[in-house]
């Protein structure tokens, strides 16, 4: 048994779940169907390929939040009428067409761990290959949400729940020195967990046509984390450092 382990960290996330029409949600950690549409755009499947994301569908899913991120909401206004539209509306005695006004939901400056467990450790290569030259372009939920590097952590040769637990945090303590840092895991529930929660986020078909989701039992704990690496390069950065840089 091996996990595929992945980095989701982005000035912007967004993971939909029970969105529609005028105001377009987002979960507070990615979700299973928006990760696995992730991971297709890498392979360059297309929507309509049902079997190839029941493939994917089959991985055991977590998703550690090593930072919760805040939650941020976008007026998206589409459609509004051109000056001439509204030109020619008034002469013709009309109101103008009005503008289609939504409102999206999104996570800023949120980290996230995420691991995909699976028997076959040839076919998590496959996807480690995949994110590092991806087919399609990939982003985090929607369009203009591109992740940032790295994105794609490698392989461990543990199982899920270990690789979750015992990989170092990806963020560094924002807390007192003597306090071990913690974050929110959510999992695929099994069996002996006959408490989970059912998530409509099992994708079964990304068609354009008739998208369709199923349920998975999940599983939420909390958990201590491992101390940073010291090697592994953090996303916290100071904007203004080069302008102070260069003014001396």
């Amino acid at each position: 048994m091996a996990t595929l382990l992945l980095r989701l960290a982005a000035p912007l996330q967004s993971w939909g779940a029970d969105s529609k029409f005028e105001v377009r949600k987002t979960n507070r950690e990615p979700t299973k169907s928006g990760v696995l549409g992730l991971l297709a755009a890498a392979l360059g499947y297309r929507r309509d390929e049902d079997q190839a994301v029941q493939r994917l569908n089959a991985l055991r899913f977590a998703v550690r939040v090593d930072r919760e991120g805040e939650l941020l909401v976008d007026f998206h206004t589409a459609g509004s009428p051109s000056p001439e539209e509204v030109r020619r509306a008034r002469k013709a005695g009309k109101a103008p067409g009005a503008p289609y006004v939504s409102r999206r939901f999104y996570l800023s400056d949120a980290v996230f761990l995420v691991g995909l467990e699976d028997e076959e450790e040839a076919f998590l290569q496959e996807l480690q290959t995949a994110l590092t030259h991806p087919a399609f372009p990939l982003f985090l939920g929607r369009r203009s949400c591109p992740p940032t590097l790295p994105l794609c952590l490698g392989i461990r040769q543990k199982d899920l729940l270990q690789a979750m637990r015992e990989e170092p945090s990806l963020t560094p303590p924002r807390r007192r020195a003597d306090e071990p840092p913690r974050a929110r895991l959510v999992y695929d529930a099994g069996p002996q967990q006959p408490a989970a929660l059912p998530r409509r986020d099992a994708p079964l078909s990304f068609s354009p046509i008739h998208r369709q989701y199923g349920y998975r039992p999940a599983w939420e704990e909390g958990v201590r984390l491992p101390a940073p690496d010291p090697r592994r390069e953090t996303t916290d950065h100071d904007p203004f450092a080069a302008l102070e840089k260069g003014g001396d």
